[in-house]
This record gives structure tokens, C-alpha cells and sequence, in this order.
């Protein structure tokens, strides 16, 4: 039986490991060679695949050292100075890893390089690295308020059972905004003792899923009139469209 799990690299980032129940594996955003290296040898798999997201060195720093090492195809997208890629990637390209049928989407914002995979089954499931985050989304580096709104918006319109296999383990601080975005949401209260829970526990709070992130995602949700109402009692007049309101919460969870 297939399975995921998170390889947990440097103080928060979570490389994925997929294991086909057949002794192979790709692994996601390799950030870090050495987690898969140990997983690897630990579990007698063989590296087929690495799938990239962007150019990150928190995401990308790994996958030379395990390129040479493995043999592995390394997926990624269409950007010149990832010299590593072999198959470069744009939007609506399909691919099949180890059996997966990946579509892959554009989801600028974060980098303008940004992509994600989806597969609708075993799942369905979604690799998104870090325009989406569990409660939280990704700081705008490379694009503008527009473009990260569009790409969240995409991701939400995804299959509400989605899961949502992000890269970095931020969902305590992403809920402590989200309340003071949202402060009268019911299911982020629920959520947020929940991860309370996990986090005491030193369990990962991801996978979430698409459902989960449309109820209590602040940045999914700039047209709630609960976050309305936050905005207001954070002593800003709400923007007149969504992108607006979004970037007014992005904006304030950068200096929350």
C-alpha cells in the first residue's frame, strides 16, 4: 500500500516521502539530502523521482546532491536557473509518478516560478509547497497581491477532500492570526485546539484538507463577513474588492 509521510528538515519544513509499497519512492521539495537519505536507507526504497515547487533553497538545496547519488528524474518547473530539472513543467501539464497522475498548476504569488500537483486519486491529493499553507498562506517575495490571490483561489476551488501536503509546519502562528482575522469562526476555534493538541504532542498538524482550509483560512476567506468585521475592529476599512482584502490581511499578518 502506498503511503505519505513527512521528513522533517531544518527548524520547519516538511519534505514529503512517497512510498509505492513496491520498494520505490519520490520525495518533494528536498530541501535537505540527509532526512532522505536516512528514510531511504531505513526503509530499503529506492529514489525514482523528486518533484519541485520553486526555487527555494529550503525546497531545492537537496536535489542535486540526491540526483547524483540516485539516478532519480527530477520534475520542476520551467525556470532556467534550476539548471537540475529534466522535465520542466508549465500549467496543465500532466505527469505520472510511480503510478500518480499529477496535473500541474501554475500558483504564482510566493515565487513566480511556483507550482503545484494534484492528483484526484489516491486521494485526491495536493503537493503545493508554499502559496498555501494550513490557516496561512505564503509571503509575496516575488509576486503581487493579484497573483497570490488568483492561485488560492484556484487551489480552493480544488475537491473539498483534497488533501493539502504543504511544506512547512506554521499552522500554530497561521491560527493565532486567522483568530484575530476571523475571531468568531466556530470551526477555527475547534481548529485551533485541535492543533493545540498535536503540537503538544510534537505531531505534524499537515495534511489538511481543502474543506478544513475554506472554513478556516483567513486568505481563502477575504469576502466572510467575519473577516470583514476583523478588519474593521483591526481598525482598517475593509477594501471594496477581494484582492484588496486580501492584501490588507497579507499586509497585516506581515507584521503580526
Amino acid at each position: 500500500m502506498a503511503t505519505i509521510e513527512p521528513l522533517r528538515a531544518f527548524s520547519d519544513n516538511y519534505i514529503w516521502l512517497f512510498d509505492d509499497g513496491a520498494g520505490r519512492a519520490f520525495v518533494v521539495d528536498p530541501g535537505d539530502p540527509q532526512p532522505v537519505r536516512a528514510a531511504l536507507e531505513a526503509r530499503g526504497l529506492a529514489l525514482e523521482a523528486i518533484l519541485v515547487t520553486h526555487h527555494h533553497f529550503d525546497h531545492v538545496g537537496g536535489v542535486e546532491a540526491l540526483k547524483a547519488e540516485t539516478g532519480c528524474t527530477v520534475y520542476g518547473p520551467d525556470n532556467p536557473d534550476l539548471p537540475f530539472i529534466d522535465r520542466r513543467l508549465r500549467d496543465g501539464d500532466a505527469v505520472t509518478v510511480l503510478g500518480v497522475a499529477f496535473d500541474v498548476l501554475t500558483v504564482p504569488g510566493h515565487t513566480l516560478d511556483h507550482i503545484a500537483y494534484f492528483a484526484a486519486a489516491p486521494g485526491p491529493v495536493l503537493f503545493c509547497g508554499d502559496p498555501l499553507f494550513a490557516g496561512g498562506c505564503g509571503r509575496l517575495f516575488e509576486g503581487t497581491a493579484a497573483m497570490m490571490h488568483a492561485s488560492l483561489q484556484r487551489l480552493a476551488d480544488l475537491p473539498a477532500d483534497t488533501a493539502v501536503y504543504c511544506a512547512h509546519e506554521y499552522t500554530q502562528a497561521n491560527l493565532a492570526f486567522a483568530s484575530a482575522a476571523e475571531p468568531g469562526n466556530a470551526a477555527l476555534a475547534a481548529r485551533v485546539a485541535e492543533v493545540r493538541e498535536r503540537r503538544g504532542r510534537d505531531e505534524p498538524t499537515v495534511p489538511s484538507s481543502i474543506a478544513l482550509e475554506r472554513e478556516t483560512n483567513p486568505f481563502l476567506r477575504p469576502d466572510a463577513d467575519g473577516i470583514l468585521a476583523g478588519l474593521s475592529a483591526a481598525g482598517q476599512a475593509p477594501a471594496a474588492d477581494s484582492v484588496g482584502r486580501f492584501a490588507q490581511l497579507r499586509a497585516w499578518k506581515d507584521s503580526f
